[in-house]
């Protein structure tokens, strides 16, 4: 099985995808630091360094090469991966496409609470800032997110939440 988990930044997708690791037995992998690895470097320095163009692609190539090596999977992509390229296709063709819908405010506070420098599209925006930037990038995406195969929607979402999805058609 391969299950690709998309949303905003803060979402939840690395906590949740660890927590279905356990619970289903197979390997997690964040894409972020999949890259990280990948590049020797961290993301926020791969932006800054050589810009978000040169990233996207780093990102949807590492992407489809971890997803054509492993048999079986859970992946926290991150939040503008589904938005590039042909990735949401690409993740709709090979394993199921999960999108965690997280209202704006609660994301907003889980980043405050959280390290925001290591996220490079928010971090050096004010508290008041950030939540406009949240709702702004969420009105960008949308359309990307809904073409996952399964959406839940609430404030907290918890891993039963996302194994129901898996196993119930939508």
């Amino acid at each position: 099985m391969k299950i690709y988990l998309v949303g905003l930044p803060g979402c939840g997708k690395s906590t949740l995808g660890k927590q279905l690791s356990k619970r289903l037995n197979i390997p997690f992998i964040d894409l972020d630091m999949a890259i990280e690895q990948r590049e020797g470097k961290a993301v926020k320095d791969i932006f800054k360094l050589k810009g978000e163009d040169y990233f996207r692609n780093v990102e949807s190539d590492t992407l489809k090469k971890v997803s054509e090596v492993l048999p079986e999977f859970i992946i926290a992509t991150g939040g503008g991966a589904p938005v590039f390229f042909d990735n949401m296709e690409f993740m709709n063709k090979l394993g199921q496409t999960v999108f965690l819908d997280v209202p704006a405010r609660e994301i907003t506070n889980r980043i405050l609470r959280s390290n925001k420098e290591e996220r490079p599209l928010l971090a050096r925006l004010a508290p008041d800032e950030l939540k406009d930037q949240i709702e702004f990038l969420r009105s960008q995406r949308i359309n990307f997110y809904n073409l996952a195969m399964h959406k839940i929607s609430a404030d907290v979402i918890r891993v039963e939440d996302v194994l129901i999805k898996l196993q119930a058609p939508d």
